[in-house]
Order: structure tokens, then C-alpha cells, then sequence
């Protein structure tokens, strides 16, 4: 049972606000699990927040809720603030009336009991009703990547929303400090070139509607390729978008992009796959598939020699399957103990000699054999078999957390370990969009590794020799 209501003085810096706030406050479904977590709001509440159809009236809702809500809402939310990216909101509010110089007169306009379904009045200030326009945008659902089943849809299955102010984060990406680098680089993999390597990103978004009609265009695809191409850019990569491609033609590209000879003075290269997909492989824009063993292949040991021994990063943005997943309820209890694994020992056959390796010696030191394929990791955005999660206005759910996360932590955290900490954001993500299949939708991302080092990126660090 929470207290009566918030503190005063809290309650006059969210009134002090207000205008400010709703004009530029994101509700979004990540805010509102950030407070129902802290039980700040019911699932009812939060219903009722999310079922406004504007951006405004979302934030006037949940303003109006608040201080209704215990003296912990007001630190409750300062943290939500922080934790969706809204740090300059949560200054705002914790920033005394002084260094405002003149405190602005702010009327709140507060419905004595409104109801149920009702628009409502807004909180806003005596000058901005005068100016104020509601926005016409609604809550963005998310949608599959994967080519659904035909079957028959309600209307509101067939919408695509928008919220104007919804975007991805933009925060600049934190620099490798000269101590870390020293104290790490000689246990990682040498990532120290400038550029640090090439980024190739091909990404799908609208598809042939003869060649591929069950393909539907992938709203939000094109911010994500634009997400990747400032974030790697930052992160010193010289970046390639490609859009649209067919199979062959993102064959062509990857085989061109795997030859360029520029590879030799690079640390590392980057390959992002946007697309519909099922399980091991991603559609061109004819709806013919492209293998992603091939796609692994052309990287490897044997195919692209300019690489060895170099990190070697994918990202692959497409459904694994039609599976959605909805979840479970989470169980009080113990955790489950994992099975115990085997391991298979090598085969150990070093009778066979390579007939060539005698000749190698008497050229000079011979040289060290390297497994076909290693020194890859590759993040997929869902499971074997499962939908992956697109937002059609701020891209896809794992691009997003890739993205912020090498952003923040790509400073002091190698690569394997970014990606567990997106694994854990994908975890606590989930869909809000009432009265359709994606309603509290899951969605759960993975990745592979063949790394034989820590991979670092060392952002914005350049030794000095």
C-alpha cells in the first residue's frame, strides 16, 4: 500500500514542469515497465496510459497519476527518466527555481473527476493553450520480421503507429580512456587501426511486390541502418549501406566486399544483415533466400586470407522462424540447474603429414595451420525458430539495445560481454500493443562465438608510437 501522496516540493518541480513535459516527455513501454517495477504503477494504470492515442495526452496521464502515488514516485520516475535515455528531462526537474532565475507561472488544469475514456484537459501553461496542437501520432506496435501465416487480421493488426518523439539514443559514444587501453591491449585482439576496420551493411526494407508479395516493406528498417552507420562511424569504421538488394545482388556485394584489398591494413571488419529471414538464411528484395553459412564462408580463413586472425563481427537483424514468443509468468523458486554438457575430444589424427609442408620448410620457417573458420562472433536478434521484434518508428528491438550499449559500454567492456548485456536488455523488453497478437510479446536475441581473445573497440583512443 503506498503512502498518501508524493512530497510538496516534489510535486511543485513536476507542476513547475509540466508544460515542459508534456510537450517533450516519451511514454513509451519501457518507461512505464521502469515504474511498474517499482510499483509505482499498476498494470491497470499503465493500461490506461498506453491506451491514449497521442504522445501528449500520454504524458498528461501519467503526470496526472504521479503524485497521487507515494513520496517515492517523484525519485521513481527521475530514475525511468534516466534509464529510457530522458536524462535531460530528469535535470530539468531536479534543477532548483534559482538557476531558473524567475520562476514561470504555470497553470495546471486538473479535471476534478474525468471520465472514463474521456480526453480529458491537458496540463499545459496559460500561453501554451493559446499554441498548443495535439499530434495525430500513436503508440508504435511492434511487428514480426519473419513472413507471417495468412489468416485473417483485425483492423488493428493492420495499423502501423508512430510517436513523433520517439527515437533512438543518441548519446555520444564514451571514450576509451589511455590507462585502460595500456592495461588491456596486450591480452585483446589488436584493434588499434584508423579506421578500425570497414562496416558493410546491407538492409531490406521494401521488397518486389510481384516477386515477393508476402514479404511486407519493414517500417523502421531504414532507422536502424541509419542507427548502425553513425554508431560504427563514432566507433572509427569507415561505413557501407547498401539498401534493397536482391539475393545475387547482396551475394555481389558481400563477395566484393570480402576481396577489397584495403582489408590488409585494417584490425577488424563489421557485416550487418537487415532483412525478413527464417532459420539460417535472409530474403532479398525478390524473395529468393541468401544462406548465411555462405555468407560465413566467404569470411573465413580460407576465402578471405587479408582477415586472419582478425575479429570478424556479424549482426543479423531477421526472423529465425514463425514462432512468436509470448512468454511465461515467472515462477517463485530456485533457479533450474543446467544439464551437464559434453565436451568431444579432437580426433587426434597426426599421422598424415601435408605433402607440401616439407617443401615450406626448406623455403624458410613453416608456417602455422589455422582452422578453417575462427575469431567470428556473430549476434542474432532471435532465437532459432522465433519472431524478431521490430518498433516501425525507432527500428528493431536489438538494434536499439546494440546500439546503446556499444555506445555506453563499449569504452571498458569487450565485445562478448556487450552482447550479454544486450542478451539482458532483449530479456526485460516487452511488446505493448492491446488487442493485438503482439500484446506482451517476447523476444530474445543470442550469438555465437569464435573468438579466441578479448575483443575491445577502444573507442575514440589512438596510440601514440
Amino acid at each position: 500500500m503506498l503512502e498518501c501522496g508524493m512530497l510538496e516540493q516534489d510535486r511543485r518541480a513536476l507542476r513547475r514542469r509540466s508544460a515542459v513535459l508534456c510537450k517533450d516527455l516519451v511514454v513509451d513501454e519501457l518507461l512505464i515497465q521502469s515504474l511498474q517495477a517499482e510499483n509505482i504503477l499498476t498494470e491497470s494504470m499503465a493500461e490506461t496510459i498506453m491506451a491514449e492515442q497521442t504522445s501528449h495526452k500520454r504524458s498528461w496521464r501519467l503526470l496526472l497519476l504521479l503524485p497521487k502515488r507515494g513520496p517515492r514516485a517523484f525519485s521513481s520516475f527521475c530514475s525511468a527518466l534516466q534509464e529510457t535515455d530522458q536524462q535531460h528531462l530528469q535535470d530539468l526537474l531536479l534543477r532548483s527555481p534559482e538557476k531558473d532565475g524567475k520562476e514561470t507561472a504555470v497553470e495546471i488544469i486538473q479535471p476534478e473527476e474525468e471520465p472514463e475514456g474521456n480526453a480529458g484537459r491537458v496540463l499545459k501553461s496559460t500561453t501554451e493553450r493559446k499554441r498548443e496542437r495535439f499530434g495525430d501520432s500513436s503508440l508504435p506496435f511492434p511487428t514480426q520480421e519473419e513472413v507471417a501465416a495468412k489468416r485473417a487480421r483485425t483492423r488493428a493488426e493492420t495499423m502501423e503507429f508512430s510517436l513523433d518523439a520517439d527515437s533512438p539514443i543518441s548519446t555520444p559514444v564514451l571514450p576509451c580512456t589511455a590507462d585502460f587501453y595500456l592495461s588491456h591491449c596486450q591480452q585483446s585482439y589488436r584493434v588499434n587501426s584508423s579506421p578500425r576496420g570497414f562496416v558493410l551493411v546491407i538492409s531490406n526494407v521494401t521488397f518486389d511486390p510481384c516477386a515477393a508479395p508476402d514479404l511486407d516493406p519493414r517500417k523502421g528498417g531504414e532507422v536502424d541502418d541509419e542507427v548502425l552507420r553513425k554508431v560504427f562511424t563514432e566507433l572509427d569504421y569507415v561505413v557501407t549501406v547498401h539498401r534493397d538488394l536482391t539475393a545475387q545482388g547482396m551475394r555481389m556485394c558481400i563477395e566484393n566486399f570480402c576481396r577489397r584489398p584495403d582489408h590488409r591494413t585494417m584490425d577488424s571488419c563489421v557485416v550487418c544483415l537487415l532483412s525478413h529471414g527464417v532459420e539460417g538464411a535472409i530474403y532479398g528484395t525478390d524473395g529468393q533466400l541468401l544462406q548465411l553459412d555462405w555468407v560465413f564462408e566467404s569470411f573465413d580463413n580460407a576465402h578471405c586470407p587479408l582477415l586472419q586472425n582478425k575479429p570478424k563481427m556479424f549482426f543479423i537483424q531477421a526472423c529465425r522462424g514463425e514462432e512468436m514468443d509470448c512468454g511465461v509468468e515467472q515462477i517463485d523458486g530456485p533457479p533450474r540447474t543446467c544439464s551437464p554438457s559434453c565436451e568431444q575430444r579432437d580426433a587426434g589424427r597426426e599421422g598424415q603429414g601435408d605433402a607440401n609442408s616439407r617443401q615450406r620448410e626448406d623455403m624458410g620457417r613453416p608456417r602455422i595451420k589455422l582452422p578453417q573458420r575462427s575469431d567470428m562472433i556473430c549476434g542474432f536478434a532471435s532465437l532459432k525458430g522465433t519472431a524478431a521484434m521490430r518498433n516501425t518508428k525507432r527500428g528493431s528491438w536489438f538494434i536499439q539495445e546494440l546500439n546503446r550499449t556499444l555506445r555506453l559500454h563499449a569504452k571498458d567492456t569487450h565485445l562478448a560481454d556487450i552482447m550479454v548485456q544486450v542478451n539482458g536488455r532483449i530479456k526485460e523488453r516487452e511488446g505493448y500493443a492491446p488487442g493485438t497478437a503482439h500484446h506482451r510479446c517476447k523476444e530474445m536475441s543470442e550469438f555465437t562465438s569464435s573468438l579466441c581473445k578479448d575483443l575491445y573497440l577502444f573507442p575514440k583512443y589512438q596510440p601514440q608510437y
